[in-house]
């Protein structure tokens, strides 16, 4: 008797809590309804219990509380007394679910969790009483009944309110997980292990009740959720799904140690820095195919000064910059900065950008030319500008010949620097330079606005690399650090789901005399050791070689002259000890190897992979080092210009 008397109050201190959510008229003060109505619940309940208990246990013999469950009819005061108090507690019951049920039903339908198919649910009468809503769940409760079979209608009554007391627990579970520093009374009556005591609790029972319907009920559950998922409008109260990430995100950044990074488990982390987004659709999406589960954040510099202007011009433009990361289906972040300059808002980005182990390793630039930018976002025949079944829909404006984006018109006329950019040729390169002294790889990308991925991927796919410095052909070597870093970033690039059928070609420059035998078989044994398929493309050049030696030769002693007079320094000093050369390469050379690149005879690549070298540590060389990799990747097509300064190769295990 005493373990009924307890489990009923329990089973009645569970209801309280579905019950007392309507004890307020709704549903808008779950925070006080629910506390108070499951306190009422259980205590009115437990006293009750325990004063029929006493009262029973002391007027009744023994024999007859365990052979007659219906003593009570028989030894009460008044006989009907008892059949009134079952109808009742059977009407207040019924009535309470379906009241409780009922207003459930018209908060779904008001949040508009499952579309239209809830819309005659929003009813209600002048008062405010949501009479659609019982009328249907009336209805519901009417189809159950016409089972008509009690203990199978028991089963399933049983089942679902467990599985609602679980589902219960298990949002109160999320939210002690998510440790969300709000201040609810609701939720300070559940712990973790309270909590999950109940999931456990309730699931065992179902499955004791009937397995096949505890299954059922759950896959029902597990529906309702994914039409949730897919059907509902974005809500205002919030997601907890967002807050378990924001827990666990930060509990293993802290855990992510720099200081255990290692060259195997090294990956590409690359800032993009993009002046104007309607210009740089290709790029983006390229960048987001060579990024291969590394980092990836699009940067952009706002000029401006803060003391100036009366707000932040920034926060208006991050729903435009979401957008299209939404619109392009890509996996970056967005981050923006004001600077009085675009050097150094790349410098701040350079320092603040990432977080604990994740930060970028790699710059990634446009190349500085007079080449005047288009609008991809507004050509809709480019398919990597389509909407994606799997990508967030934004809100469409009312002019549909308009894109759903705030960027601003593309540069024109209004003189900016060269071409009415906001940057000249120095400050381009002295970003460079500042990147290189940071220890970031830079990456510059030249003719991306005529790449079109869903084309380029089409047919055989080639990716060329030339892992030589064409800049310094007497110092050609295809092992230092930025010609393996080159080659890892198109075996990454090759590594991908898209360009898995592309094939890679390295093109090994030889001249005559020189042992192309042992270079190449070096070579090749890299590749092998390294488990990297490439073709290995001897390519001659001693035509173009011997220019760069003429005017050496010629000019030598008059520049060593030029260097004693006017006190400039010589060419074997640059920045962090790297010689550039820059001042020794003739434009003929140049134009030479620019076209040795175009007349290989095999099927033009969808990328070409070459060597970027140092800037000069004479600034006053900023102006020719710009100049030489001009001509050297003229009409090239999609060109990446790459330095590497990180070891990202190893062949230990």
């Amino acid at each position: 008797m005493s373990f009924a008397t307890v489990f009923a109050v329990m089973f009645n201190g569970c209801t309280g809590i579905m019950a007392g959510s309507n004890m307020s008229g709704d549903l808008k003060n779950p925070s006080y309804s629910i506390p108070r109505g499951t306190i009422t619940a259980v205590v009115f309940t437990f006293v009750i219990y325990i004063l029929l208990s006493i009262l029973i246990s002391c007027t009744c013999d023994r024999v007859l509380l365990q052979q007659d469950y219906g003593f009570l009819t028989d030894i009460n005061v008044w006989h009907p007394f008892v059949t009134i108090g079952v109808y009742s507690s059977t009407l207040s019951a019924a009535m309470s679910n379906l009241i409780g049920a009922s207003r459930v039903l018209f908060a779904l339908a008001r949040d508009d969790l499952f579309g239209r198919f809830l819309s005659p649910a929003k009813h209600t009468s002048a008062s405010g009483n949501p009479w659609v809503s019982v009328l249907i769940s009336w209805i519901l409760v009417q189809l159950v009944l016409f089972s008509g079979k009690l203990n199978t209608i028991a089963s399933i009554v049983t089942i679902f309110f467990l599985l609602v007391y679980a589902a219960v627990d298990l949002a109160c579970l999320a939210l002690e997980w998510a440790s969300a520093p709000n201040f609810r009374p609701t939720f300070r009556y559940f712990t973790w292990h309270t909590c999950v005591l109940g999931i456990i609790g309730c699931a065992i029972m179902m499955f004791l009740i009937n397995a096949i319907y505890a299954s059922a009920s759950i896959a029902f559950m597990l529906l309702l959720l994914l039409l949730i998922h897919y059907l509902s409008p974005v809500s205002s109260w919030g997601c907890i799904s967002q807050a378990l990430i924001f827990h666990q995100v930060r509990k293993y950044l802290l855990m992510l140690d720099v200081r255990k990074d290692h060259v195997k488990f090294w990956r590409p982390q690359v800032l993009l820095m993009v002046s104007n987004p309607r210009c740089s659709v290709g790029l983006i999406t390229f960048i987001n195919d060579i990024k291969k589960s590394g980092l990836y954040v699009l940067g952009h510099v706002q000029l401006g000064d803060l003391d100036v202007l009366p707000s932040d011009p920034l926060q208006s433009q991050y729903d435009s910059w979401l957008s299209l990361v939404d619109h392009l289906n890509i996996k970056a972040f967005v981050n923006l900065t004001l600077a009085d300059s675009v050097r150094h808002g790349v410098q701040h980005l350079l320092f603040i950008s990432g977080l604990g182990g994740m930060r970028p390793n790699t710059l990634v630039l446009g190349f500085y030319d007079d080449t005047p930018p288009q609008d991809q976002l507004q050509d809709s025949s480019l398919s990597m500008c389509k909407f994606s079944e799997s990508s967030v829909q934004v809100d469409e404006p009312e002019d549909k010949s308009e894109p759903p984006f705030h960027f601003p018109p593309l540069r024109g006329g209004v003189s900016l620097g060269r071409g009415g950019k906001s940057l000249g040729p120095q400050e381009y390169v002295c970003i460079i330079a500042d990147a290189v002294k940071m220890l970031k790889n830079v990456a510059l990308v030249r003719y991306f606005d005529q790449f079109d991925r869903t084309q380029a991927l089409q047919g055989p796919v080639f990716v060329d690399v030339w892992p030589v410095n064409l800049l310094r052909p007497d110092s050609a070597a295809y092992v230092d650090t930025c010609s393996l870093f080159l080659l890892q970033l198109a075996c990454i690039l090759n590594m991908t789901r898209a360009w898995q059928k592309a094939k890679l070609r390295l093109f090994l420059c030889v001249e005559e005399g020189r042992s192309l035998k042992g270079t190449e078989q070096k070579l090749k044994n890299l590749l092998k050791d390294l488990r990297m398929k490439a073709d290995i493309c001897t390519v001659p050049w001693d035509s173009q070689v011997a220019l760069h030696w003429q005017r050496q030769t010629r000019s030598e002693k008059i520049e060593e002259t030029e260097s004693e007079e006017d006190g400039v320094e010589d060419d074997k000093e640059f920045a962090n000890s790297f010689p550039s050369n820059t001042s020794r390469v003739s434009d003929e050379y140049l134009q030479a190897v620019n076209q040795l690149i175009l007349d290989q005879t095999l099927r033009p690549p969808a990328v070409r992979f070459l060597y970027l070298p140092r800037p000069p540590a004479d600034t006053s060389r900023y102006h020719d080092y710009l100049h030489q990799l001009e001509l050297l990747t003229c009409n090239l097509g999609p060109t990446l210009l790459i330095h590497g300064v990180t070891p990202v190769i190893t062949t230990d295990l």
